[in-house]
């Protein structure tokens, strides 16, 4: 069931009160690998409550940072937060998919850093309205954008069960995924299945208790991620983000599940110019490998994800799953330079 757009003005300030701000992840990793302290102009594609936003602006007053959601609610928290900054913060609503058009859009060629957070945030999460967490009852929404179509509710409630078991499958990586869809099914045959706590039971009975991960995890993961697309732009998103820094300039990516950071670590490499061709396209006078795609653009400098301390996760029990992936822009000097 749709349920209407909130006040933002006052859940904001609802949420402001309770305290339920989202703690941003690998906060002093992503200072590193940005160093905003050089000053300049960084995008956080994700700004959500304005957690890695702040920071960058804490860092040095010659940072100025455009922040992007597609969550207006999010938004609003951190035009509020982060309002004492003025005109060295910026809150825009979009997609990280549009990065180069909000670019054109503000007058500005290049950046310095960009930066995007692909987790959920504790502001989603702990809101039962937004249908995000099974934790909660809350109608099956699980829009990251309240003004899209789609909602978790029309795929439980309309898909086929080969659709269902496919996506709960591709996108949760969920073995049971045909007996989950399976039982859907048969449920929805009664009455549709509205609530976050309705479905994760239902998932529950259909496979039974695992270890210590809730049953219904992998499903309400693949649901969200089949409701915002989120794997959809991720590839194209992060060749976009190369193209608007400068040389020198900075992408640090923050993934939370492995899907995601397969995509990121298969475009990072590309954009090293580490051919993904078999047989591999060979070193010869072209900058370019014709197939993929690979060229030298970036050079890495996560050889392997950046993972939180232990200190962090027993702080933050969130982070533990969070993946920190980084490259700087080569000088234009170096780019299609020979292999």
């Amino acid at each position: 069931m749709r349920q209407p757009l909130h006040n933002l003005a006052f859940e904001s300030a609802s949420i402001m009160a309770q305290g339920q701000i989202h703690q941003p992840v690998l906060v002093k990793e992503v200072l590193t690998f940005l160093a905003p302290e050089r000053g300049g102009i960084f995008v956080d594609c994700t700004v959500g409550a304005g957690g890695h936003a702040g920071a960058i602006l804490a860092a040095s007053d010659r940072a100025r940072v455009i922040g992007v959601d597609r969550d207006r609610t999010a938004l609003a928290v951190a035009r509020e937060r982060l309002g004492h900054y003025g005109r060295r913060f910026q809150a825009i609503h979009g997609h990280f998919k549009e990065l180069s058009g909000i670019l054109d859009a503000l007058g500005l060629t290049a950046v310095d850093g960009i930066l995007a957070d692909l987790g959920v945030s504790s502001l989603q999460l702990e809101d039962p309205h937004r249908g995000f967490s099974f934790q909660r009852e809350g109608p099956l929404d699980m829009r990251m954008d309240q003004g899209q179509e789609l909602t978790a509710a029309e795929l439980v409630n309309t898909l086929s069960e080969e659709e269902l078991a496919e996506i709960i499958y591709r996108y949760g990586e969920e073995r049971a995924a045909r007996r989950i869809a399976r039982a859907i099914v048969t449920a929805r045959q009664k009455r549709p299945i509205e609530t976050t706590t309705e479905l994760a039971e239902l998932v529950r009975r259909a496979v039974g208790r695992r270890g210590r991960i809730h049953p219904a995890t992998r499903t309400f993961q693949a649901l969200r991620i089949a409701v915002n697309e989120e794997l959809q732009d991720l590839e194209a998103f992060v060749a976009t983000a190369i193209d608007g820094l400068k040389p020198g300039g900075r992408l640090v990516i923050i993934s939370f599940h492995s899907l995601e950071d397969r995509l990121v670590k298969r475009a990072l490499r590309r954009h090293a110019g580490r051919c993904l061709c078999a047989p591999p396209w060979p070193a010869m006078n072209e900058a370019r490998c014709p197939r993929c795609g690979a060229e030298q653009r970036v050079d890495i400098l996560t050889p392997k994800p950046v993972r939180p301390s232990l200190a962090e996760v027993a702080a933050n029990p969130r982070a533990r799953s969070a993946r920190l992936r980084a490259c700087q822009k080569r000088p234009l000097a170096a780019e299609g330079s020979e292999h």
